[in-house]
């Protein structure tokens, strides 16, 4: 699995597309909050090799599963 694309939409809410033509529309600050200031969000950048969201020069990376786990569990959480 690997992340295609992204769209940041609006501070850490970031539109995802996945590989397996999924589309997220998720809040990455319960991820990634600690590691990466707003100010840094326009650091992001994807990784086409390993397709992986990485801020800070590569600093910060997150993995595509669980950028994807991620995902699923928080629109599963906003659903219920």
């Amino acid at each position: 699995m690997k992340l295609r694309f992204f769209q940041q939409e609006q501070g850490y809410r970031y539109r995802l597309t996945f590989d397996s033509g999924e589309v997220m529309s998720i809040d990455l600050h319960g991820l990634i909050g600690t590691y990466v200031s707003e100010e840094q969000l326009k650091t992001a950048h994807l990784d086409p090799e390993w397709g992986c969201l990485e801020f800070r020069d590569g600093e910060v990376d997150i993995e595509p599963r669980t950028l994807y786990r991620f995902a699923r569990q928080q629109i599963e959480q906003e659903v219920a």
